[in-house]
């Protein structure tokens, strides 16, 4: 079956896993309260955003920031990644815009790109870091659980829009989908995929932070890039609705991927090559005063 047909056929299907004994659901894609249509693609993405920010605030002093510049940061982040991840998402599919300009703010039909929303989220992290004078690396060792939680609990809006699956395969996980007219195709539930992916660096993660295993600011943003990476290239190359460069055949996702897992190794190499003292960790220097002192130091220079 060609990926046409499989894209055809996803719309209002039924859902189901041999795995489990072919347990089936329908789940609905959207539900109405007082008039509203409500999607559950937006609601779990909603839902991710919530957790995680509630995850980084409990857990901000680990980092030597404040729970209240946690909540600053997310009425800037939340929104602005979402248009991020859209805008990443039109650019790359533009041809079809221009011709379908009324789609352009659906997205609770889905087309919001991880990649988009990370690079704007680097973007508002930076200029609230700027702004709080706190370290940029610092904060995005926090930020990365909180994107971990959006991301896991985001994918199964994929789930409930029947979106971001794989091609048809008959491994023991796959996933079939059912038509209205009884046909039937299984395919790899990528977006499972993808979320178990991240729970795991996510549990990898936290158990490296619980156990004072950071050693430097930018270590878990770093190792985020790398793990996330590695997953996405592997589950990218599965997926039947992949973004691709132009005509090239090279999926967007994958070639971004490969760049993030170069860099982001080649700086993890060269980091355990040094020697970091407690002092090389925001949150020391924090609790230490030092802070303070370059701080006012910075107010003096201006001053002048």
């Amino acid at each position: 079956m060609s990926e046409t047909a499989i894209q055809t056929i996803q719309r209002d299907s039924t859902i189901s896993f041999p795995m489990l004994g072919n347990f089936s659901i329908d789940p609905p894609s959207y539900f109405t309260v007082f008039g509203m249509d409500i999607y559950l693609y937006g609601v779990m993405i909603g839902l991710g955003f919530v957790l995680g920010m509630l995850y980084c605030a409990r857990r901000a002093h680990r980092f030597g920031i404040k729970e209240d510049d946690v909540y600053d940061l997310m009425i800037w982040l939340i929104p602005l990644s979402i248009l991020g991840a859209r805008l990443y998402y039109v650019a790359f599919r533009l041809d079809y815009y221009i011709a379908h300009p009324d789609e352009l703010l659906a997205i609770w039909n889905g087309g919001l790109a991880i990649y988009g929303g990370i690079i704007m989220g680097v973007i508002v992290v930076y200029c609230v870091c700027r702004w709080k004078k706190i370290p940029v690396a610092a904060f995005l060792d926090l930020v990365v659980f909180g994107l971990l939680i959006g991301q896991i609990l985001g994918r199964w809006g994929n789930f409930f829009n029947r979106e971001a699956f794989g091609g048809i395969t008959d491994v023991f996980c796959r996933m079939g989908l059912t038509a209205p007219d009884g046909t039937t195709i299984y395919v790899h539930p990528t977006f499972l995929y993808e979320s178990l992916w991240n729970l795991g660096v996510l549990i990898f993660l936290i158990v490296l932070e619980r156990k004072d295993k950071r050693k430097y600011d930018g270590q878990f943003f770093a190792l985020y890039l790398l793990l996330y990476g590695l997953g996405r290239a592997w589950i990218e190359g599965l997926r039947t609705d992949s973004l691709y460069i132009g005509s090239s055949g090279i999926r967007v996702s994958q070639a971004l991927s490969a760049v993030l897992i170069i860099c982001s190794a080649v700086y993890l190499f060269i980091q355990s090559r040094r020697p970091h003292e407690g002092n090389a960790l925001f949150v020391n220097r924090a609790a230490s005063g030092d802070c303070a002192e370059i701080e006012n130091q910075t107010e003096l220079e201006k001053e002048k």
